[in-house]
């Protein structure tokens, strides 16, 4: 039949499918480019610079395994971050994006293209955007097809909540891993419609991929056995849904456990339990169907029974080892972010080090129309068209829509994983809707031509001889015996044919619309894509593409640059020596490594919770108590980042109230209602001694009401309530030049064997000058 179907070879039918393809694959092409140059912005306004703070660590990592190999990777032990434990790096990081970036670079000098490592890791993200966008046509293709397929691609190429994380520059594990996550998805449900092993093989190395390039690929490994389940409770269970199942579990399995950084952690851990259930359970299930295939409905009936009741002691036994290894964990087997994604208040409660991430943070209404604007209105009509009909892809991309609307609405991070899944229901949505209207306009069209044809016919008719029509019944006569033979035994022949042409016309009559209405409703989808190509492209060029290393500030007197950072990593490179230690929080630490290649206490990788409370504690002390913590982890240096004179509110000082629950939650003599007033947080006069005479305050405030006489701090809107105090146990070395960043040295501590000399030698020598009156000559 699919032969028979097929157009043949020169047929006007060939030819328009074949210009199809092409305009597709031109279009595509179009979407690329797009997807590429709309992420450039940043390097058009600012420079060719790495954004962010996580990505400089991955620029380091990349440098190193571009010169040094990928043995030297494996094995890197980092002693440079973490003072004095150091870190495992090859052991301790989601390889893909490095790799990737490192084999890119490496490809290209093979072919004498001579690009700085820098430069490409700048352009790695708007080049996998672009394979982002083709992988979300492919998917969406399998879905719905090829039309709804280029709309999603077409609205992926430019979501504000892709490009927040995809801009160039922003070299971080999501710039690669987005592409895995839709990529893996395709080929899940390329082999649930095709049932073919090769697609599996393949989906199984892009799940490979995935988890090498991001540790989201818990949730690939949580929504595909959500998604089987979901088809067996169904009843739709098919060899297909074994195929695509079975062998990502097994390989991706085997795969994941040959990334250092997850090991053992892809069978001993919670999060992927659920693909294990979920495994036995589609092996009874095909074993049920496989036996009732070959026995007789009362055989068939005592081996269900068998066969249900062996595994359901199976799962038994599953769930009750599950349920050991889970008891022996103090979190059950979670980790933090897990829980904090099935909890939204337990990282607030338990884990302070992860609600201090600003990224870990509910998002606000607002957010979701800045990063998916128009999509948001478009995603339930998406959700409506997958319905009609319902599919084993269809019934999967809707599962994906509501679980990734739920956990982006408990983490604004994971807003970038909700905007694939609301460009593909958009896409099918406007697929859809076009459909409907243009085909609406092309039916009324044909229909008004047709009713002025019959008009015209009618009329002819009308004005025939008499002569004619009087030959017409005389003949009519003669051939009514004849007629009404061959009527009755045409008539049960076409009434079985006729029958479905009046509910195929019935069925697109009830999708036809007015003329006028489609015309207005079709410049009105126009008008909507137009508004959310100009929020896009804003989105792109003035909120995502600013460098977090260089602020801007437009004012009356024009454009202001802030190059605070690099000034001070500049400082510090050149006048200190190689050894010494910084101390900072944790958001500069692979800033300060990176750029100023300097020794630091804690960075971003916030995986020793109490090395970070230790400086958290050393920040809220007082003075000498916060000198004596960092000389015993031999600190030369304090930086702190302070936004006050200029405004710039993700300062230390906003941040402080973190440093202060994360230290007391290792250090109880630490407490947050010592810091606060009436429990308000205040830095002017009415703030609490302990807040006052903390090392943060004092660090960030010393001076600075020599700036404007007042002491006025444009962030908190107060002046601030302790002006004039000096520094007994540090000392200012450096003050970038808007005051944005501010560098201490540790002051060396006191000869105490030698002061004691000194004491005893003024009792010596007030005793002898009792005794004698002889002055010293040399005073």
């Amino acid at each position: 039949m699919a032969a028979l179907e097929s157009p043949l070879p020169g047929t006007p039918t060939a030819m328009r499918n074949a210009f199809g393809n092409v305009l597709s694959v031109l279009i595509l092409v179009l979407i690329g480019v797009l997807a590429f140059s709309i992420r450039l912005f940043s390097v058009i306004k600012y420079e060719s610079v790495i954004h962010e703070f996580d990505p400089y660590f991955n620029y380091r990592v990349t440098q190193f395994l571009s010169k040094n190999g990928i043995y030297e990777f494996w094995n890197w032990f980092d002693d440079r971050t973490w003072y004095p434990l150091g870190r495992v790096i090859g052991g301790t990081v989601y390889p893909g994006l490095t790799l990737t970036a490192g084999t890119i670079w490496w490809g290209l000098n093979s072919l004498n293209i001579p690009l700085s490592v820098e430069t490409v890791c700048v352009f790695t993200a708007p080049v996998f955007s672009a394979f982002a966008s083709w992988a979300t046509y492919l998917l969406t293709k399998e879905v719905k097809g090829s039309g709804a397929g280029l709309a999603a691609a077409a609205l992926l190429a430019m979501v504000p909540s892709y490009i927040s994380r995809s801009v160039a520059g922003s070299y971080d594990n999501e710039a690669v891993a987005i592409f895995a996550l839709i990529f893996t998805f395709y080929l899940y449900i390329k082999t649930l419609n095709t049932g073919s092993l090769f697609y599996a093989t393949l989906n199984a190395l892009a799940y490979f991929y995935m988890v090498c390039s991001w540790g989201g690929y818990t949730f690939i490994i949580n929504l595909i056995p959500m998604h089987v389940l979901l088809c067996i409770v169904t009843g739709r269970y098919s060899p297909r849904l074994y195929i695509a199942y079975a062998p990502l579990v097994v390989l991706g399995t085997l795969l994941a456990a040959l990334v250092p950084v997850v090991g053992f952690n892809a069978v001993l851990t919670s999060e992927h339990f659920a693909s294990f259930l979920v495994f036995i359970i589609i092996h009874v299930v095909a074993l049920v169907y496989y036996i009732k295939g070959i026995l007789s409905p009362k055989m068939f009936k005592v081996a269900v029974t068998l066969v249900v009741s062996i595994g359901m002691v199976v799962c038994f036994i599953v769930v009750a080892i599950l349920v050991a290894l889970v008891a022996s964990s103090p979190t059950g087997g979670w980790s933090g972010r897990s829980l904090s994604l099935l909890d939204p208040t337990y990282a607030s409660k338990y884990i302070p080090i992860i609600a201090s991430v600003s990224e870990h943070q509910p998002p606000t209404w607002p957010s979701y129309f800045m990063d998916i604007n128009v999509l948001a209105f478009l995603v339930p009509a998406g959700i409506i068209a997958c319905f009609s009909p319902l599919s084993d892809a269809s019934s999967f991309v809707v599962l994906y829509i509501v679980m990734s609307v739920y956990f982006s609405g408990v983490m604004v991070r994971l807003m970038l994983v909700l905007a694939p899944a609301a460009c593909i229901m958009s896409g099918i949505a406007l697929s859809q809707a076009f459909d409907v209207f243009t085909g609406s306009i092309k039916y009324q069209l044909g229909a008004s031509s047709n009713s002025t044809d019959d008009a015209e016919d009618n009329t002819s008719t009308n004005n025939a001889p008499k002569d004619d029509v009087s030959a017409g019944k005389t003949d009519k006569g003669e051939e009514i015996v004849k007629e009404r033979s061959s009527k009755k035994g045409k008539k049960k022949e076409r009434e079985p044919a006729d029958k479905p042409s009046v509910k195929a016309k019935i069925k697109k009559k009830a999708l036809v619309l007015p003329l006028e209405a489609s015309i207005v409703a079709l410049l009105l989808l126009i008008m909507l894509g137009a508004f959310y190509v100009i929020h896009c492209v804003w989105a792109a060029a003035e909120a995502y593409s600013a460098p977090s290393i260089v602020l801007t500030s437009q004012s009356r007197d024009g454009l202001h640059v802030f190059d605070d950072f690099r000034e001070s990593y500049a400082w510090l490179s050149h006048n200190t020596d190689v050894d010494d230690k910084v101390a900072s929080w944790w958001d500069y630490g692979y800033q300060t490594t990176a750029m100023a290649n300097r020794t630091v206490i804690v960075d971003n990788n916030t995986w020793n919770n109490t090395h970070i409370a230790t400086v958290g504690t050393a920040m809220s002390s007082p003075e000498k108590a916060a000198w004596e913590i960092f000389n015993s982890l031999d600190v030369k240096y304090v930086l702190v980042v302070f936004g006050g004179l200029i405004g710039y509110p993700s300062d230390d000082i906003n941040k402080f109230l973190w440093m202060v629950r994360i230290g007391g939650g290792v250090f109880p003599h630490i407490k947050e209602a010592d810091y606060l007033r009436d429990g308000q947080y205040r830095i002017d006069s009415e703030a609490t001694p302990t807040m006052l005479n903390s090392l943060m305050y004092k660090l960030s405030y010393y001076r600075f009401v020599e700036t404007d006489g007042k002491g006025y701090d444009r962030v908190r809107r107060t002046e601030i309530g302790k002006k004039h105090f000096k520094l007994t146990h540090f000392e200012e070395v450096f003050t970038s030049h808007h005051w944005m960043v501010r560098l201490y040295k540790l002051k060396p501590p006191r000869n105490r064997i030698r002061g004691k000399a000194k004491k005893l030698k003024s009792k010596t020598s007030s005793g002898l000058s009792s005794k004698s009156a002889k002055k010293n000559p040399w005073v």
